[in-house]
C-alpha cells in the first residue's frame, strides 16, 4: 500500500493514492448534508462513523489528553508533517495491515497547520461487528475461548515488536468473527525488540479492566479472566 500526500497551502491529506479523498472527508458536516452519518461514540470526546453502511468508518479527531488538555483541546507543536501524529499513526498501521494483524485498516489522515501548531483528523474502516471489552463486559461475562482470544492477539503484536501506548479494555474489540482487534495506535511504534514495554502494556491493561471493575455497577472480569488471558498469551509467545 503506497501513500499518497497532497499538500494545499498549510493542508496535508495523507491517502492510498488511488482513493480521491478531499479535505471535506474530515469535516462530520460533510457527511450529514449526504445523510450518511451512521453513528457516534461519545467518550472523553465525540468519535464519528461515516459512510456506507456496507462499508463503515471512523472518523476520528486528535484531541490532547491529561493535564495538558484541560488547557490546550486539540493543539499540538508542528515539527514537520513526518513527526506529526497522524502521520505516523497512518504509517504504522499501513505497515500493521502488511503484516496482516489485526488492527484497523486506515483510509486517510489531515493535517493543518497554524502557525506554529497544527490539529489532525484520522479516518479508518471500522471493525466489522467490533464491540470494545467495557461494552462487552458490562452485558454479560466472555467465554474462556474469547479471553484466550485475546491474550494471543496481543501476543501476536507483540512477537512483531508492536506497542500500544494505551492498551486498554476500549481498546480491544471482539468483532461479529469473535476475533480480537486492537484499535487507537496513536503513540505507537514498532520497537527494536522486545522488552519491559510489554510487561508495561499489559500490567495498563490490567488496571484498565480494575478501574472499570471499581467503576462500573456491573462488570464481569475476575482474577481467573486475567489468568486465562495470560496463559495463551504465553502460549502464543513460546509458539
Amino acid at each position: 500500500m503506497q501513500t499518497h500526500i497532497h499538500q494545499d497551502a498549510n493542508q496535508w491529506l495523507i491517502h492510498a493514492p488511488e482513493l480521491s479523498v478531499t479535505k471535506e472527508w474530515f469535516e462530520p458536516s460533510y457527511w450529514q448534508t449526504q445523510d450518511k452519518i451512521l453513528g457516534q461514540s461519545r467518550g472523553r470526546n465525540v468519535t464519528w462513523f461515516v459512510g456506507e453502511k456496507d462499508s463503515p468508518m471512523v472518523l476520528r479527531h486528535y484531541y490532547r489528553g491529561g493535564l495538558i488538555g484541560k488547557l490546550v483541546t486539540d493543539k499540538y507543536w508542528f515539527e514537520g508533517l513526518e513527526k506529526t501524529r497522524p502521520y505516523r499513526e497512518y504509517e504504522l498501521l499501513v505497515e500493521l495491515e502488511k503484516r496482516q494483524l489485526s488492527a484497523c485498516r486506515v483510509v486517510a489522515a489531515q493535517v493543518t497547520k497554524s502557525g506554529l501548531s497544527y490539529r489532525a483528523d484520522l479516518l479508518m474502516k471500522m471493525v466489522d461487528g467490533g464491540k470494545d471489552l467495557v461494552a462487552l463486559l458490562t452485558s454479560a461475562p466472555m467465554s474462556d475461548e474469547l479471553w484466550q482470544e485475546v491474550g494471543k492477539t496481543i501476543a501476536l503484536f507483540h512477537k512483531h515488536k508492536v506497542y500500544h501506548a494505551d492498551l486498554n479494555a476500549h481498546n480491544i474489540l471482539i468483532n461479529k468473527d469473535n476475533k480480537a482487534w486492537l484499535i487507537d495506535f496513536d503513540r505507537g511504534e514498532i520497537k527494536v525488540q522486545r522488552g519491559q514495554w510489554c510487561q508495561d502494556n499489559l500490567d495498563r491493561l490490567l488496571r484498565s479492566f480494575n478501574k472499570e471493575l471499581n467503576q462500573l455497577p456491573q462488570f464481569y472480569f475476575t482474577d481467573d479472566n486475567w489468568q486465562t488471558l495470560m496463559s495463551a498469551y504465553k502460549a502464543e509467545l513460546d509458539a
